[in-house]
């Protein structure tokens, strides 16, 4: 009999914490036979076929009928690409998504049940978003994921319906906006997508680093690329940050027009163009201030942030311009 459900788990290096997705699972409400899971292994590492091999093994022994594969990918390529050879491969005619650093509660399938057995095309599930205890530069990012409308570490399509869109865009090859270039291709077909907040996948965010979100500023070319496929839908949906976007130009051009006067001579251009930097700068420096107690590690770090951001920001912006030939400033 083939299952009802394949949850597709795209993964690249995290045996451990993909067991504990796994292990998650393991406990769904909803009978064993009535789904299979398929991990795609971005790395193709031994280590995270061997952990998906012993869950399989352990749900064996415990009489659970649960079917496991394991497919390797022969090159990273992002998750987009693994997402699609999963629900390409997949028996069931549902298809679920999650990461592998999430836990999906035990009735996150039979929950997105009931809603296909109501005619349901398309669902997104409810994200539920733990922080860790110590200070952490990540309340943006949560604040982020909880307002999304649509993410792919929790949502279901009917088979059917990915093949009528084309699933995941691949040159997204970052975890970044490839599932809202699938809300909106979903939203341009005239699929309806349904909300299912009883299936609940937990996300622990993990500590991060405080560079974190300096690296995370490559994601503003990738947002180029979802502008570029869906200008209208880009607009309307996504956030645009437009004030503090302005901000980032005028640090930069404010840094320029000095290095200009210092290199021509002409004292006063270069004074004022450093005037409006500070005066910019110490702004910035003001908004990254944790609401924790301050200490000078973290106000160094505040400082540093306030600083890098705006270059690598502009920087990547024009980056993602340039390589995907829209005008997204």
């Amino acid at each position: 009999m083939l299952p009802a459900f394949s949850v597709v788990i795209p993964t690249y290096k995290q045996p451990a914490l993909l067991l504990k997705c796994l292990d998650a699972l393991g406990r769904q409400r909803l009978a064993h036979d009535q789904f299979e899971i398929i991990v795609v292994d971005e790395g193709n590492s031994p280590e995270t076929e061997a952990a998906v091999l012993l869950f399989a093994k352990q749900i064996a022994r415990d009489s659970a009928r649960i079917e496991v594969r394991y497919l390797g990918q022969p090159e990273r390529r992002g998750s987009a690409a693994a997402r699609n050879r999963g629900w390409r491969a997949a028996r069931g005619h549902l298809i679920a998504f999650t990461d592998d650093d999430c836990l999906p509660e035990p009735t996150w399938l039979s929950s997105a049940l009931t809603c296909f057995q109501r005619g349901a095309q398309v669902l997104s599930g409810q994200l539920r978003v733990l922080l860790p205890n110590q200070p952490t530069p990540l309340d943006r990012t949560a604040t982020f994921l909880k307002r999304a409308e649509f993410i792919a570490s929790n949502c279901f399509c009917r088979k059917a319906t990915l093949e009528r869109v084309g699933g995941f865009e691949e040159a997204f090859d970052i975890d970044w906006r490839e599932d809202s270039d699938l809300q909106f291709k979903f939203i341009q077909a005239g699929i309806p997508i349904g909300k299912c907040p009883e299936a609940i996948v937990v996300y622990p965010i993990r500590p991060y680093p405080w560079y974190g979100l300096l690296q995370d500023e490559r994601n503003n070319s990738y947002d180029a690329l979802l502008y570029k496929r869906h200008p209208g839908l880009f607009r309307e949906r996504i956030p645009s940050y437009r004030r503090q976007i302005l901000r980032y130009y005028a640090s930069v051009i404010s840094i320029v027009i000095a290095l200009i006067g210092g290199f021509t001579g002409q004292v006063n251009i270069a004074i004022t163009g450093l005037l409006i930097w500070a005066i910019l700068s110490a702004d910035l420096v003001v908004h990254r201030l944790p609401n924790s107690p301050l200490t000078w590690l973290t106000l160094k770090h505040a400082v540093l942030m306030a600083l890098a951001t705006p270059f690598l920001s502009v920087y990547w912006r024009l980056y993602g311009a340039i390589k995907y030939r829209v005008l997204y400033l």
